[in-house]
C-alpha cells in the first residue's frame, strides 16, 4: 500500500482536490507534508500546488489550515506565493496575494520578494496583481533590493522583460538605483534594444512627472489671489 504522504503528493500533482481533501482530513499531520528528498527543498503541499498553478488545490489546503499560524517556508525561506509569482501562475497569485498580502514582501534567503520574482520571470499580469495588494503602497515596494542590491527593475532589465519595465517605472521604480557593484538597471539591459527601450521609458516617465509637477504648481499658484493696494488719502 502506498504511503499516505506519497499519495498526497501524487494528488497535488494530479490537481485532484477531492483526494487532497480526503487524505488531509484522514491524516491531519500531513497538512504540510514537506518534501525531504535532496531536490525537494522541503517544499510543502501548498508550495507544490502554487508552483504548478493548481489554484483549487491551494484553496483547499488553505481552508484546511495550511498557512496557520504563519505561512510555510521552504529551505530557501520562500513562500508559496513567491513560487507562484516566479512561475507566472496568475490565478494562484491572485488568491494568495488577496488572502495573505503580508507575504508579498516576504524575503527569501537571497533577499528576494514576490515582486522581484515576478519581474525576473517577465510576468507582468502577476506583477500588477502584487502591486495591487501590496501593503503600504507600491512605490516603496518596487524600490526594495535583495542582498546584492538588485531591485525588481534590475531583474526585469537583465532579462529583457519590456512590459515589466514599463509597469515598474509607472509604479515608481528608481532607474538610477545602483546595486552592490554600482550597476544601474539600465547597465544590466539584456540587449541593446532593451537598453534603448528602458532609456526611452525613463525619459518619458521623467517628462510626465515634471508635467504633473508643473500642473500642481500652477493650480497652487492659481489659488492665491493677489490684492493690490487701493490708493487712499495721505
Amino acid at each position: 500500500m502506498i504511503d499516505p504522504s506519497q499519495r498526497l503528493w501524487r494528488a497535488v500533482h494530479a490537481n485532484d482536490t477531492l483526494l487532497v481533501q480526503r487524505i488531509v482530513k484522514a491524516h491531519p499531520k500531513l497538512i504540510h507534508n514537506p518534501d525531504t528528498s535532496p531536490a525537494g527543498l522541503s517544499n510543502s503541499n501548498l508550495h507544490l500546488a502554487a508552483s504548478m498553478g493548481h489554484v483549487d488545490v491551494a484553496r483547499v489546503l488553505v481552508s484546511l489550515g495550511h498557512e496557520e499560524p504563519t505561512p510555510a517556508l521552504n529551505e530557501n525561506h520562500q513562500t508559496a506565493l513567491a513560487l507562484a509569482a516566479a512561475n507566472g501562475h496568475t490565478n494562484v497569485v491572485h488568491f494568495l496575494a488577496e488572502r495573505f498580502p503580508e507575504c508579498i514582501l516576504r524575503r527569501d534567503s537571497k533577499g528576494r520578494d514576490s515582486i522581484m520574482e515576478a519581474s525576473r520571470g517577465g510576468h507582468d499580469t502577476v506583477l500588477q496583481l502584487l502591486l495591487t495588494y501590496v501593503p503600504d503602497g507600491h512605490e516603496a515596494a518596487v524600490r526594495n533590493a535583495d542582498i546584492d542590491g538588485n531591485t525588481a527593475l534590475h531583474f526585469a532589465s537583465s532579462n529583457g522583460n519590456l512590459l515589466v519595465l514599463r509597469t515598474l517605472l509607472a509604479a515608481g521604480a528608481d532607474a538610477e538605483r545602483r546595486n552592490a557593484w554600482s550597476w544601474t538597471a539600465i547597465a544590466y539591459s539584456a540587449t541593446v534594444q532593451a537598453e534603448v527601450y528602458l532609456r526611452g521609458l525613463v525619459a518619458e516617465t521623467e517628462r510626465r512627472r515634471r508635467a504633473a509637477s508643473d500642473v500642481s504648481d500652477t493650480k497652487k499658484g492659481g489659488a492665491v489671489r493677489l490684492v493690490e493696494e487701493v490708493g487712499g488719502a495721505d
